[in-house]
């Protein structure tokens, strides 16, 4: 069991450590800018801190799940240094980038119930993270209006992940009412 442990932990920082050097020149689109590595990491501790998941596998996918969309990272590469099961995992969660945007957000939503167990929490993990930064950090030059249509579609996503894990459910239904509320009070106070 101690053995288990330790290689797990071990893998947790492997993949932290890896996913700091591919992210190191990115920031978050928000206000502050903060480091990108903070976005993948935080999704990681939302799994296991609200969702309960215990899982390496899916922490680990949790950690690398932008490496392939977002950074020069392969498929191979993960698969290499993370085995074929954490490669499958970020795989099912990574957009394609030579799609348009629009078309890449239609098929999130499209395709999110077709999605196994974990790659579900790992989306769940990320829109409550991004719904958080889009409300209380937003980019500097997204409307009220764009960010309320950023909760609608991510609640779209969020609605092919039901049944993955109640916890994290809960609290991005959670994370959308504040958000939505806090929204609503800052459109009336610009009117």
């Amino acid at each position: 069991m101690a053995d288990a442990v330790g290689s797990d932990l071990t893998l947790l920082l492997k993949a932290a450590t890896f996913s700091a050097g591919r992210h190191r020149n990115q920031r978050r689109k928000g206000i502050d800018a903060s480091p990108y590595i903070n976005h993948p990491l935080e999704v990681a501790y939302i799994l296991a801190n609200v969702g309960g998941v215990m899982d390496a596998t899916t922490l680990v996918a949790a950690i690398l799940h932008d490496t392939i969309e977002d950074t020069s990272t392969s498929p191979e590469e993960l698969e290499k240094l993370f085995g074929r099961n954490v490669q499958l995992l970020v795989a099912e969660v990574t957009d394609d980038k030579s799609l348009d945007k629009a078309e890449r957000k239609r098929l999130q939503i499209e395709h999110t119930p077709a999605l196994s167990t974990a790659a579900k929490q790992i989306k769940l993990g990320d829109k409550i993270c991004n719904i958080r930064d889009v409300v209380e950090n937003p980019p500097a030059d997204w409307s009220p209006q764009r960010r309320c249509g950023y909760l609608d579609w991510a609640e779209g996503v969020v609605a092919g992940c039901r049944g993955a894990n109640g916890p994290l459910e809960r609290l991005c239904d959670q994370v959308l009412q504040e958000g939505r509320e806090a929204l609503a009070r800052e459109a009336s106070t610009t009117r």
